[in-house]
């Protein structure tokens, strides 16, 4: 299946969230449709244009938006008042903002994560859960590729990656990558946040794809900003809270989409979120990585979408 022919949002607006941060959002497709709200990855990857075109103008109400301190929203690439629990907020208000009393929740990578907090919390709020590149962000999840795993099938990316980083610091990445990241001199900032970004846009695709590499590091700032401030703070959540929380939404219908061969969220994380989810359908996509633009993840994305019945 091919994407929809592109298009532009019939309505944008920026909604202020608290008094800081204001939230970039559009809507696009059919106003009365079946609301579908799209959750994007990292944190701090921001919306693409592309995103519209998983979905049938003439069904959805395509609501996309800019998650705090990521592509739109103000201040860019903020980490003040920037929590999960603010961001599930932030989707509380958007609905109320665009009265939508109900939506299918799409989110993949970050997305995913989010998605499933947020149903948790809100389950009266989702129709339905379609899920893609499942991140549980458990400390051996963020561990697996930023400090021991990922490396070994990637020696190259890696190397490129941490080169530097000096050996001494190298037994805690994160932390050293969080510190120059956030340091106040821009270059260092600018520097090291492009080589965090440009490590998962190598890794995230089976094969590797420049258009993937450059979105990453078109969105370096935000993307490492944001990452390296949740993942520092394991995204603000209990150790395995969205597994150990799953009886919240057993009866919200869900689809898993996951690549066989995902590198940055490796297959195991969407296997133990299916073992604990019992009414969620699992769709092991065999040749594929992480992207969304994977091509078996693309066409699997666009045929559960195609029939609305089966998720609403």
């Amino acid at each position: 299946m091919n994407l929809f022919p592109e298009i532009t949002p019939h309505k944008t607006h920026i909604l202020q969230v608290d008094d800081i941060h204001k939230i970039y959002i559009e809507q696009s497709g059919q106003p009365d449709g079946i609301p579908v709200i799209f959750l994007h990855g990292g944190p701090g990857a921001g919306i693409s244009p592309k995103y519209r075109q998983f979905f049938d103008p003439k069904i959805y109400n395509i609501i996309l938006f800019d998650q705090r301190g990521s592509g739109k929203s103000t201040p860019y690439g903020s980490t003040v008042r920037n929590t999960t629990q603010n961001l599930i907020d932030d989707i509380k208000k958007i609905m109320d903002f665009l009265s939508v009393p109900k939506a299918i929740i799409y989110g993949g990578s970050w997305g995913s994560t989010l998605g499933l907090l947020f149903a948790q919390a809100h389950p009266n709020l989702v129709i339905s859960l379609v899920l893609r590149g499942i991140f549980l962000c458990r400390k051996s999840d963020i561990k697996w590729f930023y400090q021991h795993g990922a490396h070994q099938i990637y020696p190259d990316y890696w190397n490129t990656f941490i080169e530097g980083i000096p050996i001494d610091e190298r037994y805690d990445l994160l932390s050293a990558f969080h510190k120059r990241i956030h340091d106040k001199d821009k270059k260092i900032s600018h520097k090291y946040s492009k080589l965090w970004a440009e490590w998962e846009g190598r890794s995230s695709s089976l094969k590797i794809s420049s258009y993937v590499v450059n979105q990453f590091s078109d969105v370096s700032i935000s993307l490492a900003k944001m990452e390296t401030h949740y993942f520092i703070n394991d995204c603000f959540i209990k150790e395995n809270q969205i597994i150990d929380n799953i009886e919240k939404i057993s009866n919200i219908k869900c689809n898993i989409v996951h690549g066989r061969y995902d590198i940055v969220c490796p297959y195991k994380q969407a296997y133990d979120l299916h073992q604990a989810y019992s009414s969620s359908k699992i769709h092991i996509i065999d040749d594929a990585g992480h992207s969304l633009l994977e091509p078996g993840i693309q066409e699997k994305i666009l045929q559960i979408f195609s029939k609305p019945d089966e998720i609403t």
